[in-house]
């Protein structure tokens, strides 16, 4: 829940099923979430609620698997999660370095239970951890299955680096430890691939760069409707590091400057409890400028909700405050033909250089980025060149069947070494 990647390894999932692939997407603490069928399983891999027992209650380290699967059932871990659950770093630090203990951590528990389970199911052929967080699994399971591990690298760099110390540096310290248990790791792009070996040591050679893909289908061209005001969109998780009080800035410098007499300012995104006053606090500043009756928060939307969102703008911006390894929500602004102005960092700036469907400015900057949006006002004709090359790069470059080609390879180079193909850096 704290990643969004379910998203993309749901879409992934799809993807090699719909090959005829026998894939099983397990969720871990709670049940996943996403805006198309869910393919996951029932089952839920260190199930929050007992994670979180073993943690600060001694006693439920040793309890009976008949008790723990009360905490356990699908149905309790849903209940729990309809509620705010805080994915603060600073919160999670005791937690984070006892998972990457594995078995010797509170949750050892858990480990056992899982490969209990897995033994009882068809053995796989290889898993893929979600993160690297979990690393403290691949050694069981890698002993007690025989299989190949890989672990996808999708952004755990932004939650280490909020843990408070010690924590920190011992989960990054345990990370380390753990990697030579692992046959592959996959990255979500170029960027992070370059930047994993010097932040977590992992040997650059063991890298292959799988990149984020969509399900194309639904996401239709906007509508070019020019009477309308000029709609500048916002579509993130509503924290700080996404940077929407960045864009706020923005708008304010645009509509200031005369040049952008009529406009909107829509928003959408999950938001956890803890971040609302992160909203607030960019509602008052709009409000302090006169603008409160132009911004919208339009919460967490549903597939055909988030379409309709994004067939709206008239361009869209995520101007995150860190280097973004991903960028999911740009995938599909361009897929309905959005043009983007993004900061020249992480993985913005090669899928807008890929692609060709936006403008790339200064990072941290809201002055430059107004100019980025203010080009794309006076300057129609780049605008739509802009939106088709989104339209059509996404379709060619990043659907989840291209996902799906390249975690293919990356599976089979593990099962079947001898046939490898050098890693993709």
């Amino acid at each position: 829940m704290y990643c969004g990647s379910c998203l993309r390894d749901n879409a992934m999932a799809t993807e090699l099923m719909a090959r005829g692939h026998d894939v099983m997407l397990l969720p871990v603490y709670t049940p996943t979430f996403t805006d198309e069928p869910n393919v996951s399983s029932r089952h839920v891999v260190l199930g929050g609620i007992s994670a979180y027992l073993e943690q600060y209650v001694p006693m439920f380290r040793k309890s009976p698997r008949w008790l723990d699967r009360i905490w356990d059932s699908r149905f309790v871990l849903s209940l729990a999660s309809r509620r705010s659950i805080s994915t603060n770093p600073k919160m999670l630090g005791e937690m984070t370095v006892s998972v990457l203990k594995g078995e010797n951590g509170f949750q050892s528990k858990e480990i056992e239970k899982f490969i209990a389970w897995v033994k009882h199911e068809q053995p796989p052929d290889v898993i893929n951890l979600p993160y690297s967080l979990l690393l403290g699994m691949a050694q069981p399971l890698k002993e007690a299955l025989n299989v190949p591990i890989l672990c996808t690298l999708q952004g755990e760099d932004l939650f280490l680096d909020g843990l408070q110390e010690p924590y920190r540096t011992d989960a990054i310290n345990l990370i380390r430890q753990h990697i030579k248990h692992v046959d592959s790791f996959l990255s979500v792009s170029e960027y992070y691939a370059r930047f994993m070996p010097g932040y977590l040591g992992i040997p650059a050679e063991k890298i292959r760069v799988v990149p984020l893909g969509i399900n194309p289908q639904g996401f239709e061209l906007r509508e070019q409707n020019r009477s309308s005001p000029f709609t500048v969109g916002f579509l993130a998780r509503i924290a700080p590091e996404k940077g929407l009080h960045v864009l706020a800035d923005a708008y304010r410098i645009l509509r200031k400057s005369g040049e952008l007499p009529e406009a909107r300012f829509e928003a959408a995104g999950y938001m956890a409890a803890d971040c609302k006053s992160y909203l607030e606090g960019v509602q008052k500043n709009l409000k302090s400028a006169g603008l409160e009756g132009e911004f919208h928060y339009r919460g967490v939307l549903d597939r055909a909700g988030k379409i309709s969102f994004l067939r709206k703008l008239d361009v869209m911006s995520v101007p995150a405050t860190y280097d973004e390894p991903k960028g999911v929500s740009l995938l599909e602004a361009m897929a309905c033909g959005v043009p983007l102005v993004q900061p020249r960092r992480g993985a913005f700036t090669e899928i807008v250089e890929n692609i060709g469907g936006g403008v790339l400015v200064k990072p941290d900057d809201p002055e430059s980025l107004a100019e980025g949006i203010l080009k794309l006002v006076k300057d129609r004709q780049l605008a739509e060149e802009l939106s088709a090359n989104g339209f059509r790069g996404v379709r060619e470059q990043y659907t989840a069947a291209n996902m799906a080609d390249r975690v293919l390879e990356a599976y089979e180079s593990v099962i079947w070494p001898t046939r490898s193909i050098p890693a993709m850096i």
